[in-house]
């Protein structure tokens, strides 16, 4: 049940970000600078060391793990490349949006969505402190998710009624992912190599997402601003795991 509690704190960050697109998105990037030093820190401080943990204790090679990981930072750039390519060209992608697109990139983002409560499930299976901090991880990204469902909607010309509508289908979704991992338990080995392939997620989103949008419309005198709160994010999450553990 604590899973399903913290896939519920998903929810109110998916909308929370989602109203900060229409709201406040001038002050975004102090919380996406913060946000990346802290998934760095969950994948180098608590995901990578329990892998290590697991390895030793069935007696297997960690390297299986590390190929997820590879595997998972590959797989969700992919991902972003196939299904986003259309939005990173300035102009060029201007002259292709159409309220559908916007739909269907926000459709690819609640079924990401659900992927996190699967996540989120999966990392309770693995231990509580895991689960915590997997769920925070994730709580903190799904604020992007919010922001980038509103945006891509309104974007491509769909009404901010419409937008809402699926802010709120997106927001649901970790719910729902999280709910589906009480119908079965996964093997301490496969949950290893599921901890390398999130690991690989969450390095991606850290450093090829959400720290080049802290860093896109952001004043270069707070540049310095910026990368101490990307240091602080990271130290929190060491300074946690040590008090937590």
């Amino acid at each position: 049940m604590t899973a399903i509690f913290f896939s519920l704190a998903t929810f109110f960050s998916t909308f929370a970000g989602g109203m900060f697109a229409l709201k406040l998105n001038d002050r975004l990037h102090y919380i996406l600078s913060f946000t990346a030093g802290v998934l760095l820190g969950v994948v180098s401080f608590d995901i990578l060391p329990e892998i290590f943990e697991l390895a030793h204790e069935h007696h297997v090679e960690p390297t299986g793990a590390m190929v997820a990981l590879v595997g998972g930072f590959l797989f969700f750039h992919s991902v972003q490349k196939l299904v986003f390519v259309r939005h990173s060209h300035g102009d060029d992608g201007a002259n292709q949006r159409h309220p559908k697109l916007g739909v269907f990139a926000a459709l690819a983002l609640a079924g990401h969505s659900f992927m996190d409560g699967v996540g989120i499930g999966l990392a309770f299976q693995v231990s509580p402190n895991v689960g915590v901090v997997v769920a925070l991880a994730v709580i903190a990204h799904d604020f992007c998710d919010g922001l980038n469902t509103v945006s891509l909607m309104l974007v491509n010309h769909n009404s901010p009624s419409r937008a809402f509508r699926m802010l709120t289908l997106d927001a649901a979704a970790p719910m729902l992912g999280a709910l589906s991992t009480m119908a079965f338990n996964v093997p301490p080995v496969v949950l290893m190599y599921f901890l390398g392939f999130f690991a690989g997620f969450l390095l991606y989103i850290s450093a090829s997402d959400i720290l080049p949008e802290a860093h896109l419309k952001a004043p270069p005198a707070r540049v310095l601003r910026l990368l101490g709160l990307t240091f602080l994010g990271a130290a929190f999450i060491f300074v946690a795991v040590r008090y937590a553990g």
